[in-house]
C-alpha cells in the first residue's frame, strides 16, 4: 500500500477526528455520505469523529482517499496546526 504524505512535508499522513468533520463539512457530506464514498459503516465514522475510538490504519486510508478523490486536500501537521482545503 503507498504511504499518503501531508502536503510537501514527507510525514505519513494521520487523520485526526477535528479534520474529519472539516473536511465533511467543505464537501457538505453526512457521515452517512462519507460511509458510502469510503466502504464503512456509519458507526465508524461517527465513533471516530465523536473520539471513541481511534481508526485501524486501513479504515484511516480509505476516508483520505474518499476526501481525496473528492478534492479535499489535508493540511498542516500536529506542529503548525492541521486543516482541510478544497484543492485549487
Amino acid at each position: 500500500m503507498v504511504e499518503m504524505c501531508r502536503q510537501g512535508q514527507g510525514l505519513p499522513m494521520r487523520l485526526l477526528p477535528s479534520e474529519c468533520r472539516a473536511a465533511r463539512g467543505l464537501l457538505n457530506w453526512r457521515q452517512a455520505d462519507l460511509a458510502d464514498r469510503a466502504s464503512v459503516s456509519r458507526s465508524t465514522i461517527r465513533d471516530f469523529e465523536g473520539e471513541i475510538h481511534a481508526l485501524q490504519r486501513a479504515t484511516m486510508d480509505r476516508l483520505i482517499a474518499a476526501f481525496e478523490e473528492a478534492g479535499v486536500e489535508l493540511l498542516g501537521d500536529a506542529q503548525s496546526g492541521t486543516g482541510a482545503r478544497i484543492r485549487p
